[in-house]
């Protein structure tokens, strides 16, 4: 504390107030001694144990693309209507079901994706999605 006498009216106050130092110091010290106990409890438990195998391979997905002129390919292999359908049911039946990846041109109308999306439908897939180019 610094006392103001006669002689000393126009000196500044050259001393630290501690007092905020010492209030931020006894705060960090009760929170330190709250927190570090948590931190260093733990509870003994044993956790099943597994084999680092996979239950079931991974399932390719199927590229479905569909030209301007509305003509159908099969991870690149043009197919017609019949062999499509016969396609999409036995990738229906198989499990886990392949997704399904439609790649519909930009210049093709929008019939020709529906009715691929379509037969998807009524072979009994249900995992379809499309696959856009993102500007």
């Amino acid at each position: 504390m610094a006392f103001s006498s006669e002689y000393d009216d126009d000196e500044v106050m050259s001393e630290i107030n501690m007092t905020p130092l010492v209030d931020v110091m006894l705060v960090l010290l009760i929170i330190f001694m709250l927190t570090v106990p948590i931190l260093t409890q733990s509870v003994d438990i044993e956790l099943p144990q597994t084999s680092g195998e996979l239950a079931e391979p991974p399932v390719e997905a199927v590229t479905l693309a569909v030209n301007a002129g509305g003509q159908v390919f099969w991870n690149e292999e043009q197919l017609n209507k019949e062999t499509l359908a016969m396609r999409l049911s036995n990738a229906a039946v198989q499990s886990p079901q392949p997704p399904i990846h439609i790649h519909g041109d930009r210049a093709s109308r929008y019939e020709h994706v529906a009715e691929v999306m379509a037969r998807a439908q009524e072979a009994g897939l249900t995992k379809l999605g499309f696959v856009i180019e993102v500007e």
